[in-house]
C-alpha cells in the first residue's frame, strides 16, 4: 500500500495561507525591526538570521512575536550561517550558470538547510545532506507551490496594473499578501517535511 505523501500542492497552500494571513501583523512588524536595526553592527547579524528563519517560527503553528528576531541564539550561530551560505553558494552559482534546471533542483533539495541547522542545532554540511533528504520525492511539490504563488501574483499584478493611480496600491499589497503567504507555505512545509517519519517516495 503506497505511503500518504506528507504535503501537497493543495495542502501546502490551504494550510500556508491561513498560517501567513494569521501572522501578517507579526510578520510585518518584525520586518520594520530589521530594517530599524539594520545599522547597528553586531545586532544587525542577528536580526538578518532571524528574519530568514521567520518559517521555523511559523511552522510551530502558533501567532510569532516580531520580537523573536532579537533573540541572541541567532547571533550564536553567525559563524555556521556564513559557512552554509558561502558552501551553497559555491555549488548554486556555477549550476545555475551552466545548468539552469540542476541549478533549480538543487536550490529546492537545500531550501530547509538553514532551517534545519539552526532549528536542530546541526553542522552546515549535515544540515544540506538532510535537507536534500527530507526533500526526496517532494522537490515537485514545493516547486509547484511556488508556481502557482507566481502565477497568481503575475495575474493580479496584470488585472491591478490596469487600474489607474489606486492600481499601484494594490500590487504593492498584493506584494506583500504573496509574500506573507509564501513564508507561511515554507513553515508548512518545513513542518511537514521534518517530522521524525522521513518516509518519503519518489
Amino acid at each position: 500500500m503506497e505511503a500518504q505523501r506528507k504535503i501537497s500542492v493543495s495542502s501546502v497552500l490551504s494550510e500556508g495561507v491561513g498560517l501567513g494571513l494569521k501572522n501578517a501583523p507579526s510578520l510585518l512588524g518584525a520586518v520594520i525591526l530589521w530594517l530599524l536595526t539594520i545599522w547597528v553592527p553586531y545586532i544587525n547579524v542577528g536580526t538578518t538570521i532571524a528574519i530568514q528563519t521567520i518559517p521555523i517560527e511559523l511552522s510551530k503553528g502558533k501567532v510569532i512575536s516580531p520580537l523573536f528576531i532579537f533573540d541572541g541564539k541567532y547571533r550564536q550561530y553567525m559563524g555556521e550561517y556564513f559557512t552554509l551560505i558561502g558552501l551553497m553558494l559555491m555549488s548554486l552559482i556555477p549550476a545555475f550558470l551552466f545548468m539552469i534546471v540542476p541549478g533549480i533542483i538543487i536550490s529546492i533539495g537545500w531550501s530547509l538547510a538553514i532551517y534545519l541547522m539552526l532549528d536542530k542545532g546541526i553542522a552546515p554540511g549535515e544540515a544540506l545532506v538532510r535537507s536534500n533528504k527530507a526533500t526526496y520525492g517532494y522537490k515537485w511539490t514545493i516547486f509547484g507551490v511556488n508556481l502557482v504563488l507566481f502565477i497568481a501574483f503575475y495575474i493580479l499584478t496584470f488585472i491591478f496594473g490596469l487600474i489607474p493611480f489606486i492600481g499601484t496600491l494594490l500590487i504593492f499589497l498584493v506584494a506583500i499578501a504573496l509574500q506573507v503567504v509564501s513564508l507561511g507555505c515554507m513553515g508548512i512545509i518545513y513542518r511537514d517535511l521534518t517530522k521524525e517519519d522521513t518516509t518519503a517516495d519518489e
